[in-house]
């Protein structure tokens, strides 16, 4: 399985963080190569974007299913490919340091199933981690330019 962690320190109370990850409209767009997003219901959505693991650029649908909603610390959810044979999971963690700075985390973990698997999780291993990162640091700066605060 291709895990990725990333934590950002954010200048922003919880609350304010919360009130952004709560949202899925808010961050599903921040995904590296996103195309478009559906929420079907309040805690299931599709997500297409494109995938780049260097060699192979792959259109990717996903079915994201919320697991978890616990204001104003933590997101989980799962992710279940629709076009392609993987299964993953992961979280946002929103962590107080005082009342106007929060430590947040992105955690990511897919592996690929079937025949191509060997060959994708090889390629997954390092993706998934740059995704992970990526995500978390745009969810950052997104943050900071809704509230206008210099990162």
């Amino acid at each position: 399985m291709a895990s990725g962690v990333h934590s950002v320190i954010i200048p922003l109370s919880i609350e304010n963080i919360w009130k952004f990850v709560s949202v899925i409209d808010n961050w599903a767009p921040l995904v590296p190569g996103y195309i478009t997003h559906t929420v079907m219901a309040k805690n299931q959505s599709t997500w297409e974007f494109i995938s780049d693991l260097g060699l192979l650029k792959k259109k990717v649908k996903l079915l994201v299913d919320i697991t978890e909603w616990s204001g104003p610390e933590i997101v989980k959810f799962h992710l279940t490919g629709m076009n392609e044979n993987f299964l993953g999971s992961g979280y946002f963690k929103a962590e107080m340091i005082d009342e106007n700075k929060t430590k947040m985390t992105g955690h990511l973990d897919i592996i690929a199933k079937g025949l191509k698997a060997p060959m994708a999780n090889s390629l997954l291993k390092s993706y998934v981690p740059e995704t992970a990162k990526a995500l978390a640091e745009a969810v950052a700066v997104k943050l900071l330019e809704i509230h206008h605060v210099a990162g």
